[in-house]
């Protein structure tokens, strides 16, 4: 009667992961012979388990990455341009936490959305908030936003995402109202948030992507002056990782 008593106390506080850690306390009589102290600890251990756990599940789920990636899987047998050490420093996150900007450029398939995925779920892991779009998709919503009336709020809640990830820039042409978006977003994060942009375009052809030459030069003053650039090489890793046909063994 007193175990339950102290359980529902327990969940009234929503100390959810210490309910789990007394429940298996009890099932182990080996862990009764603890002292009070060393019990106690245990149990606050699995309840900040538990609330990182379920913090960093809320923080991926908000930030909708393309693909699961994480740091430790990148592959670097092949040569693409990626250096360990500045992977590892990178992977700190302190460019994020300074409200510095990252591009990934490189041609198709080199990985870029993969490696974009892998810091959002580092940052993730850290606790940062992190928000994954591609920016044709940035642009619709930016789009029904103005027609509702939820722009301020869609602005307000770019602008508290810690780091955004911005896939699939310069694959569509932009139009006007596109640019002045754009520009609208990047202001307000300059200098106060951290951007991650991943392109197939090299950074030299941006500005004529954007087109128009006041808000080219705008936009990219805020985003380039100062970010860290990591330009990907080498042929397709889906062609390097996709599973040999007949034919090919054959081969």
């Amino acid at each position: 009667m007193l175990a339950q008593q102290t359980i529902d106390q327990l969940r009234q506080l929503n100390l959810t992961g210490m309910i789990d850690a007394l429940r298996q306390q009890r099932e182990q009589p080996v862990i009764q012979e603890l002292a009070f102290e060393e019990r106690l600890a245990l149990l606050l251990e699995r309840e900040i388990l538990h609330r990182e756990n379920r913090r960093l599940d809320r923080l991926l789920k908000a930030a909708r990455l393309r693909v699961h990636a994480c740091i430790e899987d990148i592959d670097y047998r092949h040569p693409r341009g990626l250096e360990k050490p500045r992977i590892a420093a990178l992977a700190q996150l302190d460019w994020v936490r300074q409200a510095h900007n990252l591009c990934l450029t490189g041609p198709t398939g080199c990985g870029k959305t993969w490696l974009a995925c892998a810091f959002g779920n580092q940052a993730c892991r850290q606790g940062l908030s992190v928000r994954y779009l591609r920016l044709p998709a940035l642009f619709e919503q930016l789009r029904i936003a103005h027609g509702d009336g939820s722009y301020p709020r869609l602005m307000q809640q770019l602008l508290k995402t810690e780091l955004l990830i911005l896939d699939d820039w310069g694959m569509q042409k932009m139009t006007a109202s596109q640019r002045q978006d754009l520009m609208e977003v990047i202001e307000d994060r300059h200098g106060r948030r951290a951007t991650l942009i991943a392109s197939q375009l090299p950074t030299e052809h941006w500005h004529e992507y954007i087109g128009e030459a006041t808000l080219a030069d705008a936009i990219l003053d805020r985003l380039l002056h100062g970010a860290h650039r990591i330009a990907l090489t080498g042929e397709s890793m889906r062609k390097r990782t996709a599973p040999l046909t007949d034919h090919d063994r054959s081969k």
